[in-house]
């Protein structure tokens, strides 16, 4: 009985050593996880809706689109509206060039741009690329002053759409060349409000998604702006191809 009672004595002794041994580490000594996983573990308790993640994060891309294409006017106010213009386009990581003047001035793939730019108060715009670039209805106000600017380059443009080529007639007076090649949004009823641009010379539609009978669009184009040159690759230019008539109408409504 004394020998059994001694037994459990000696175990209950043992007892909080086996509990210490066996005691996980100290928190202090476990690493956290990196960043980018408690972002995900956060975005995941946080966040339920799958679908309404997607849709807050296409509203936040569309909020900084805006954002970048808000009209200069403090800076045209204290600056003049070329100053504005050639910021607003070095802003988006496009080129200009000056009426008179060789050299562009661009800004790199990391946005940056030199700022002797300022050195040409009150010297219009002759050129302008925005290709690749985000500008939009809304940044084209941006130009409106431009009233010798002979070529813009658009080409590659997602957010230029039928709504942006109709407020291009605000450069009616002075645009021969355009490129709107390879933009998305672009559709037949867009191209009809370009018969506002009475003195293009240039004009490259080529490879636009939104147009499905490019050869009845192009036949159509050279009767609204005779003295333009069209450039239109990329395409199956059949004239029957199906939905011909369709893009027909919707070009002839474009134009009312």
């Amino acid at each position: 009985m004394s020998s059994s009672f001694m037994s459990l004595h000696r175990c209950c002794q043992r007892l909080p050593l086996l509990m210490v041994a066996r005691r996980p580490c100290s928190s202090s000594s476990v690493s956290p996880p990196p960043l980018h996983t408690r972002l995900l573990l956060y975005l995941t308790q946080r966040f339920y809706d799958i679908e309404w993640l997607v849709n807050w994060g296409s509203k936040l891309k569309k909020k900084r689109i805006q954002k970048k294409n808000a009209y200069y006017g403090y800076t045209q106010n204290f600056y003049g509206s070329d100053i504005a213009s050639a910021y607003y386009i070095l802003s988006l990581k496009g080129g200009f060039r000056y009426v008179g003047q060789s050299e562009w001035f661009r800004a790199d793939q990391r946005g940056k741009f030199s700022w002797d730019f300022l050195e040409h108060k009150n010297t219009p715009l002759e050129e302008v690329n925005m290709s690749y670039t985000v500008i939009n209805y809304r940044g084209l106000g941006n130009l409106e002053e431009q009233k010798s600017l002979r070529t813009l380059s658009l080409r590659g443009c997602p957010e230029v759409d039928d709504w942006f080529l109709a407020r291009l007639h605000m450069l009616q007076d002075s645009l021969e060349e355009l490129d709107i090649s390879h933009c998305p949004r672009i559709t037949t009823g867009g191209l009809a409000a370009l018969r506002n641009l009475k003195g293009l010379r240039r004009l490259d539609m080529s490879s636009l998604p939104g147009i499905s009978s490019p050869g009845l669009v192009v036949i159509l184009l050279e009767e609204m702006l005779p003295q333009c040159q069209i450039t239109a690759t990329g395409y199956d230019h059949s004239l029957r191809q199906e939905g011909g008539e369709e893009e027909e109408e919707e070009y002839k409504q474009g134009q009312r």
